[in-house]
């Protein structure tokens, strides 16, 4: 039975790099990787969904506000690694150019994103396998719900991006906390 609330997955946000104009790519979800909410990804998921929705039906916001969209996404593909995304900012707005300018500067540096589980599976380990979701949206956050993808470069700004064991635990705790809320 489908669950039709809307689940929201962070992932890092793996960018080559953040063009002057606002233009960054990565990917927003690594397939078969255990987030901290213990789910995985599936290859081959969002495929109906991007194929239904198409690139321009699928939003890009601000730590998942509807109210606050912040660009476009130009392409959005799935490959043998996960979900690729290439996107534009809007600088034209001023949320737009602050999430550019803290993307550059190292500070923001993850994606996440919204959808609704159509089917899953669990394992015997408690790991929840989605295997079809209907994606709605991918948002610019904060922290990423997959510690592992992080941002690798950005152009002209490069930084060292050190997150402390103590903080590390207190986000997972947190993190494992919302999925169980959102979960059914």
């Amino acid at each position: 039975m489908p669950n039709n609330s809307i689940e929201k997955k962070f992932a890092g946000l793996a960018i080559d790099r953040v063009e002057l104009d606002g233009s960054f790519s990565g990917y927003a979800s690594l397939f078969g990787e255990v987030d901290l909410g213990k789910d995985a990804i599936s290859p081959g998921a969002f495929a109906g969904s991007i194929r239904k929705r198409g690139v321009s039906g699928i939003r890009m916001l601000w730590q998942h506000d509807a109210n606050e969209p912040i660009g476009t996404w130009t392409r959005i593909v799935e490959d043998k690694r996960g979900l690729y995304v290439e996107g534009r900012l809007t600088t034209g707005v001023n949320r737009g150019r602050e999430v550019l300018e803290l993307m550059r500067a190292g500070a923001i540096d993850g994606l996440s994103i919204g959808f609704r589980t159509v089917k899953a599976k669990a394992d015997n380990s408690g790991i929840r396998h989605i295997l079809e979701a209907d994606l709605w949206e991918i948002s610019v956050v904060t922290f990423p719900m997959l510690p592992s993808a992080r941002v690798a470069q950005v152009k002209k700004s490069p930084w060292s991006h050190t997150i402390h064991t103590d903080t590390e635990a207190v986000l997972a705790t947190a993190f494992r906390a919302a999925a169980q809320r959102i979960r059914p």
